[in-house]
């Protein structure tokens, strides 16, 4: 690993907490910039956020390296993103080392309580699978955190600062507070019924019984506290102390109010979650996923994540095209088609049990071959396709198998280092707001990842990998990619999104590598999403432009959605110059920067 001089460290280490946060993080002192784009030098950090952004880029000026930035940064996340990830949650950390210039990865996915049972989402009354909602604000969709342990564990390998300092920063935004700005306010809007069910939600995300404004500013004491907490006395406080203790009495007894605030026609029931799920969490490090797409090395996320396998054979497919030499509308109907395949067989075959020799061969070019030959590039095959058969050659689908779909919301963010360390990590609460259950008195939300279980088979007469059971993570799509031309970093991205992710990722890849598009171009073109179902999803300008050319060849479209992902990316150039790329609008656009701007 490459690791900063022994003077730059010794100068880091006489640093001051305070000095490690931005003034800018402080809503008194101004927002930081919300650039989407930065060209320059010296490392570059991308997230959906300024003010993470911010205490990233800070720490690579102060000799930190990419482990030591992410982490800040998704600290930092946990306080001004809170929605959508945090210490109730869990992730995929890839990492790129450039002095072993190898990938290695983290999975840090929530696990099931070791009572989980296979219908944990059935009602026992009717026998019938609980509506979504009704699963998700309960205790009974909280898995065991893995967050915290990811950073804990990344820091202690690759990293050169302690938790201790890297969790400083966040805690100072915690404390001083941030200006709410419009997607902020929104998501507490969309989420008001359920969080005004609880006291301890309602209290932080809706003073006087509504969001609050934009413009104000939000603070979050109790989050500031346990940050510096577990800063203090390390990671047992969480998985085996005083914080853990709070987090499984909210799952067994969640904090409903006494008098709740808005509408809620479900009963919030409790769930199983116990100090000995908290205190036998165990950190995963799989090897990465890999497939070569025209000559570059495409690395991704394995089980329990279906991203690194769905986007490999996605890829491998549509290499059998060249994409670059026919019209727009054929590549994307090519695009529509491949993604349709892969996830007809992620969703048949890949979960957390999946045996390696099943997604070896899912990832292989042969199998892409059976595949591809089932595509007409003069007509859309009818969705949904069903998936191939493992245990066959030819091109011969199987009879049984049908799509599924997984949350929707997560925060992504990218940092590379001036010694080409390159971190790209996708972490989560599951769907916007969680479970809706803030911890009380230590500030963070709870995930509702349990969810991303099928609540009932779903592949017919087939086996489906993605059924509850004990101590079992859910499977994922978050498809954090580092890619490499020549054993180095070209490309590093990844998206927030459930199901959309690995579409999005695939999405910008395609852009780039195959349609002459610039990074920042293939961030904000339009996107679309065919995921094995009747109907294409896209954004309107996606349906507008290219909605009668992929009608003619046969695909339909589902009803319009107003944005896909929210992606961040970087890009390495000849020279050693960076190029940083986060949203220009989706999610109220996101944050690029560089440590030494291109002048």
């Amino acid at each position: 690993m490459m690791r900063p001089s022994a003077l730059a460290m010794a100068a880091t280490l006489t640093l001051t907490t305070a000095a490690l946060v931005p003034a800018a993080a402080s809503a008194h002192a101004g927002a930081p910039p919300r650039d989407p784009t930065a060209i320059g030098y010296g490392g570059a950090v991308s997230t959906v956020d300024p003010t993470a952004t911010a205490v990233g880029l800070e720490v690579l000026r102060r000799g930190g390296n990419a482990v030591d930035a992410a982490v800040a940064a998704a600290a930092t996340l946990g306080v001004t993103e809170p929605f959508s990830a945090g210490i109730g949650g869990g992730g995929f950390f890839v990492y790129y080392d450039a002095g072993q210039r190898r990938v290695h990865t983290i999975d840090g996915r929530e696990s099931g309580p070791a009572a989980m049972t296979e219908d944990i989402f059935v009602d026992p009354a009717d026998g019938l699978p609980y509506d979504f909602q009704e699963a998700r604000v309960s205790g009974l969709s909280v898995g065991t955190p893995g967050t915290l342990a990811t950073w804990e564990a990344a820091a202690g390998r690759w990293g050169t600062r302690s938790l201790r300092s890297l969790l400083a920063p966040a805690a100072g935004v915690a404390e001083r507070g941030f200006a709410v700005d419009a997607t902020f306010r929104q998501q507490i809007a969309d989420n008001a019924a359920a969080f005004g069910q609880f006291d301890s939600t309602r209290e932080l995300y809706l003073p006087g019984g509504a969001p609050p404004a934009v413009g104000s500013t939000q603070r979050n004491p109790d989050l500031a506290d346990t940050y510096r907490l577990i800063a203090e006395r390390g990671t047992g406080v969480f998985y085996r102390g005083p914080v853990g203790a709070d987090l499984v009495r909210t799952v067994r007894r969640p904090p409903v109010a006494e008098h709740p605030t808005g509408t809620w026609t479900y009963p919030i029931r409790p769930g199983g979650l116990t100090r000995e799920d908290l205190a036998g969490y165990r950190l995963r490090f799989p090897a990465p996923t890999r497939s070569v797409y025209r000559g570059l090395d495409v690395y991704g996320m394995s089980t329990p994540s279906s991203g690194g396998t769905a986007v490999g054979e996605a890829l491998n497919i549509l290499e059998r095209t060249d994409l670059s030499r026919v019209p727009t509308i054929q590549a994307l109907h090519q695009y529509a088609e491949a993604t349709a395949l892969s996830f007809a067989d992620r969703n048949r075959y890949v979960g957390a049990y999946t045996p390696q020799p099943v997604l070896n061969k899912l990832i292989s070019d042969a199998w892409a071959g059976q595949r591809a030959c089932q595509i007409d590039p003069a007509h859309a095959l009818v969705k949904p396709v069903p998936p191939g058969d493992i245990n066959a050659s030819g091109c011969t689908p199987v009879a049984v198998g049908g799509p599924v779909e997984d949350g929707q919301s997560t925060t992504n963010l990218t940092v590379a280092d001036r010694w080409g360390n390159v971190v790209e990590y996708t972490l989560t609460i599951e769907q916007t707001g969680g479970n809706a259950m803030v911890v009380p008195g230590r500030g963070f939300l709870l995930n509702n990842e349990m969810t991303d279980f099928n609540f009932t088979p779903t592949q017919g007469s087939a086996p489906d990998p993605n059924l509850p059971g004990p101590n079992k993570r859910p499977r994922s799509s978050m498809s954090p990619t580092i890619v490499l031309k020549d054993g180095r970093p070209f490309l590093a991205l990844g998206s927030p999104g459930g199901a959309t992710i690995i579409t999005t990722v695939l999405q910008v890849l395609i852009n780039r590598i195959d349609l002459g598009m610039t990074l920042p171009e293939a961030m904000a073109a339009p996107r679309a999403s065919q995921r094995n179902s009747a109907g294409i999803q896209s954004e309107p300008a996606f349906h507008l432009r290219y909605g009668p050319g992929l009608t003619e060849l046969g695909h339909s479209f589902a009803a319009d959605v107003a944005e896909l992902g929210a992606a961040t990316a970087i890009e390495f150039r000849p020279g050693g110059s960076l190029i940083a790329t986060a949203e220009p609008a989706r999610r109220g656009g996101g944050a690029a920067g560089v440590v030494r701007p291109r002048r």
